[in-house]
C-alpha cells in the first residue's frame, strides 16, 4: 500500500466530516472536489513528464497530501 503517515489523510477526512456536520453536505462535496482537482492536476503533470501510471498515482496522491500539510 502507500508508505508514509496517515496524518494527512486523517486531516482531510476530519475536515470533511467537520464541515459536513457544521455547514452542509455541499461544502464537504466542494472540499472533495478541491482534493480531486489537485490530484488530477498532479497526475496529469506527472504523466506529461513520462512517469508510469503507478508512479503518477502515488506521486499525485503524495503530493496533494504533502502540500495540504504545509501549514502544520
Amino acid at each position: 500500500m502507500l508508505r508514509g503517515s496517515l496524518l494527512p489523510v486523517l486531516v482531510w477526512v476530519g475536515i470533511a466530516c467537520f464541515v459536513y456536520f457544521l455547514y452542509d453536505p455541499v461544502v464537504a462535496i466542494v472540499l472533495g472536489g478541491v482534493f480531486a482537482v489537485a490530484f488530477i492536476v498532479g497526475f496529469g503533470l506527472r504523466r506529461r513528464a513520462r512517469h508510469s501510471v503507478r508512479c503518477s498515482l502515488y506521486g499525485a496522491l503524495g503530493g496533494v497530501l504533502d502540500k495540504s500539510m504545509a501549514g502544520f
